[in-house]
């Protein structure tokens, strides 16, 4: 069993910076993939990016390339995401999620088992 809560949201300027972090309970954090997903008003959920259990492997969708940074610390139980040049089409509630069982990065919703409560990412223009 693995408890996700979500931190680090907030407003912030167009072309600003923010970092959302996600602390995890659970021994088996250190062995399973993790994701952050966000979802805009209106909208589906999507992947943003998806990090193996070694930090070995990374995913990023098409439109956070090169601007958000997805990266953990298996001490600490935790895994952010640094978002850089945000956009207004960023605003949404991000959610941090992982794999029940294997270590591999995955990129659909199905494939994660628990998830956070979310936390606002607002971007203004």
């Amino acid at each position: 069993q693995v408890q996700l809560v979500e931190s680090g949201g907030g407003l912030v300027q167009a072309g600003g910076s923010l970092r959302v972090s996600c602390a995890a309970s659970g021994r088996t954090f250190a062995s399973v993939g993790m994701g952050w997903f966000r979802q805009a008003p209106g909208k589906e959920r999507e992947l943003v990016a998806s990090i193996s259990s070694n930090s070995g492997s990374k995913y990023y969708v098409d439109s956070v390339k090169g601007r958000f940074t997805i990266s953990r610390d298996n001490a600490k139980n935790e895994v952010y995401l640094e978002m850089n040049s945000l956009k207004p089409e960023d605003t949404a509630v991000y959610y941090c999620a992982a794999r029940r069982r294997w270590g591999t990065i995955a990129t659909i919703q199905s494939d994660y088992e628990y998830w956070g409560q979310g936390t606002q990412v607002t971007v203004s223009s």
